[in-house]
């Protein structure tokens, strides 16, 4: 007997990743597109503004408009203002959540696990979904062992609204569980403007760059005397990494209840 598909709601469909996503779904053989988000394209059926073979759905304008057809999964790639209450919502539910969006807080999540456990699905977060990335990260985790000096950068297009990124959030989060960083000269009594340094998140230093000519890129620095070490993660032009890390999440949420934040947590590494 045939395993069902994996019915999925996509919020952000016809943004950079929603797009790619879309088209992977739509030729899958264990996934099903039940609903689609677009604010902008609200109205409009999906086979007719992809031009493919899809499905006559017609796009909603809302995730509360979208959840009214009854899915297993909500991919969220929208916007930082409104992901926590479409995950809310969705979660309310007894519907399960891959959170592509960024902007998130540590306290956000703290209330969006304890949703998840409360109502008994899985939620899995990501700053980013590309393996690159998620080896970054699993580095950096094994470099603050030796080394009790670092700062983190991320880099993004001008028209990137969050700062710091979800994504070095993330980081910044995993390493302070592990240990914070030596800040040498406190920055509090930093001669000039403070802000300069940078943010202080978990007790680490995070700069966040925003021009054109950039698409998404971060990098962690290590100090020592006489050493320094600089891991970085640069992104292209393509959505596919994003891509293939969120299905994989799609197809792993069902399997556990709570939130798990980072790509690694559903992969061997």
């Amino acid at each position: 007997m045939e395993n069902p598909k994996i019915n999925i709601c996509l919020a952000g469909v016809t943004g950079w990743v929603g797009r790619a996503l879309y088209n992977e779904i739509n030729v899958s053989d264990d996934l099903n597109l039940i609903s689609a988000v677009s604010r902008k394209q609200a109205g409009k059926h999906i086979s007719d503004l992809f031009n493919s073979d899809g499905t006559g759905i017609m796009i909603d304008k809302s995730v509360p408009d979208a959840l009214e057809k009854k899915c297993d999964v909500l991919i969220d790639y929208t916007s930082p203002l409104i992901v926590k209450e479409n995950v809310l919502l969705a979660i309310s539910r007894k519907v399960n959540v891959v959170i592509g969006t960024s902007g998130l807080s540590d306290s956000d999540f703290e209330e969006i696990n304890d949703a998840a456990v409360k109502n008994r699905v899985g939620v899995l977060a990501a700053g980013n979904f590309s393996i690159t990335a998620v080896l970054l990260q699993h580095f950096a985790q094994i470099a603050v062992k030796y080394v009790p000096n670092w700062e983190i950068f991320d880099y993004a297009t001008e028209h990137k609204p969050d700062a710091p990124s979800g994504t070095t959030r993330e980081l910044a989060t995993r390493l302070a569980n592990i240990q914070k960083p030596t800040i040498h000269y406190p920055i509090d009594e930093t001669i000039g403007d403070k802000s300069s340094r940078g943010a202080t998140v978990g007790g680490m230093q995070l700069h966040s760059v925003r021009l054109p000519g950039f698409n998404f890129s971060f990098e962690i620095i290590f100090g020592l005397h006489n050493e320094r070490l600089s891991i970085r993660h640069d992104s292209g032009n393509g959505a596919e990494p994003y891509v293939n890390g969120t299905l994989l999440a799609v197809r792993k949420v069902s399997s556990f209840i709570g939130l798990k934040r980072g790509l690694d947590t559903i992969l061997n590494i």
